[in-house]
This record gives C-alpha cells, structure tokens and sequence, in this order.
C-alpha cells in the first residue's frame, strides 16, 4: 500500500489521527521537501521532530528523488506499506498526482488521507471560497526569464468579479546556472518569494500589458505563516502592502475581486489602518495600525 498523507499547514501536530495511525503502520516513511514548508523547516532537526512523533525514521524526498527516483519508492510500496507525506494536502500539486497515477497504473494499492492546504486556509480572512476564480502561480524572474502567463488569468478573473490566489514561487535544492553550464549540480541556496517581490513583478507585468487588471491600488490581502501559531494577515493596497514586514516564509498573495458586505465586514478586521493623528507620516501612520 502507498499511503500518501497530507501534513496541514504549520507543524507536525497538524497531522490527523487517521494519517498518524496509518505512518506507525508503515515501513518506510518519505516526507516531500519543496513544494511547500512546515514551520521548522527541512533541516535534521525538523526531521527530528517529525520521527519523535510518528515514531518512524523520515526519509527527505526532494524534487530530484520524486522526479527521478520515483521507481525506487513505488517498488518499496509493491512489497510493504509505504507513507509519503505531503505538506498541505496531497493534491495541492501536480508532483503529487502524477505519483498516484503511477501508482495505479502499476497496480499498487494506493490510500489518500486530506488535510488543510492553502487552497482552503485562505478563508480565514473572510473572502469566500466559492467567490475565487483560478488560482496562478508567480515565478521569480531572472535576468533573462521573466514569465507573464499568469497576467491573462488574473484579468479574466478580475473581468468576471472574482478573487485571485497568487501562489509565490518556493525554491529549494535547485541547480545554479553555473553549475549545469559545467556539467555538475551545485545547488542554490533555498530562496522563498516574499509578498513584496511578487507585488513588484505583478506591477511590472501590468505595465508591459497596460490592460488595467489591477494596479498599485488594488485590494489585496497578504498571507504569511497561514495555519501557524504567528500567522500574518493584511489586507490593504499593493501599494500599502509593499510596506509590511510579513516576516518568514511562506507567504501568499490574494487579488480581491468584487466583494459581498459580508466579505467586507470580515476583512475589515484585517485592513491596514493608514489614518492616525499622532503620526507625522502616512509610513509611520501604517506601523502604529499594524501594532
């Protein structure tokens, strides 16, 4: 049997007591290492704490082992219980589905336990699930590389009144440039993309397109940590937001669309205060809000 188990959000005790029961049944344990973080990261240390709890060895399983290496994990699967676990819910990215496909596909028994993801998480700030068109996602740009494909979607969604998700790029364990011009993999270090950053390359992408999909005063709600103890939410501007320390990884981004009184009600809670007698500026106004 695979068994692939979605770890939530935060940290190890976001695990179900269904996903737990079926890891202290496994034999091997592989935990995925770069589609998303838990809050202790994936240092010896958080490994620790995962095998403290489940009561297992963790095997790290980074990009290069599920996409090249996948075979090994689903042969240990056709003789014995196999746990891979995924941070989020197993479905929250496509490495994932492919993994169950092939598993099928080679006859092997396959069990999927859900959890919390992103996906569902985001309504802790009152704009409502049914109301989000389709989700985009937002690369770093390069020197040489600066993708745009997520400006269509985010207009069409804006066109039809509805909030968009901008997942922000997450890079871990990815060669350098350098390094395949030579011939040998020297990896970079991890790099997560900020809110900042992303709001920096959506107002360039809106200036080469000028089809007015959103701007520096769009509404927008900035999500950091999101499922953790010290999550952050601030719904402001892009250009309020700029101004923000969101702090740690991981963060995302949501683009409102047309609002319903009861969604404004409940971001209201969350909007970034800019008006403040005591301060002598509108930078100083929005640190005296935030705290």
């Amino acid at each position: 049997m695979l068994y692939v188990i979605g770890l939530g959000l935060a940290d190890e005790k976001d695990i179900t007591l269904r996903g737990l029961e079926a890891i202290k049944k496994c034999v091997k344990v592989y935990v995925e290492a770069y589609t998303s973080l838990l809050s202790f990261g994936v240092s010896s240390a958080g490994l620790s704490t995962l095998e403290e709890l489940y009561g297992r060895p963790v095997t790290l399983a980074d990009r290069e082992m599920v996409e090249e290496r996948t075979d090994d994990i689903l042969s240990e699967a056709h003789r014995s219980d196999v746990a891979f676990l995924v941070v989020g819910d197993p479905f929250g990215a496509t490495t994932h589905t492919d993994l169950v496909v092939r598993a099928k596909k080679l006859g092997i028994k396959v069990n999927v336990i859900h959890n919390a993801s992103v996906m569902n998480a985001i309504g802790v700030c009152g704009l409502q699930l049914y109301r989000y068109g389709e989700t985009v996602s937002i690369p770093f740009f390069t020197e040489t590389w600066r993708p745009d494909s997520f400006y269509e979607k985010i207009l069409r969604n804006r066109q039809l009144g509805l909030h968009t998700l901008c997942l922000l790029d997450i890079r871990v364990k990815e060669p350098s440039l350098e390094s395949l011009c030579r011939g040998r993999k020297c990896y970079e270090p991890p790099k997560y993309m900020t809110i900042q950053t992303a709001i920096e390359q959506l107002l360039e992408v809106e200036q080469m397109h000028g089809e007015s999909a959103y701007g520096e005063e769009s509404t927008c709600v900035g999500f950091a940590r999101l499922g953790s103890e010290d999550q952050k939410l601030f719904s402001g501007s892009m250009r309020e937001l700029m101004a923000v320390d969101f702090g740690a990884p991981l963060h995302c981004l949501v683009i409102v669309g047309k609002t319903h009184p009861v969604e404004e009600e409940m971001l209201e809670f969350y909007t970034i205060k800019t008006q403040n007698c005591g301060a002598k500026t509108e930078r100083d106004r929005m640190i005296l809000a935030l705290h």
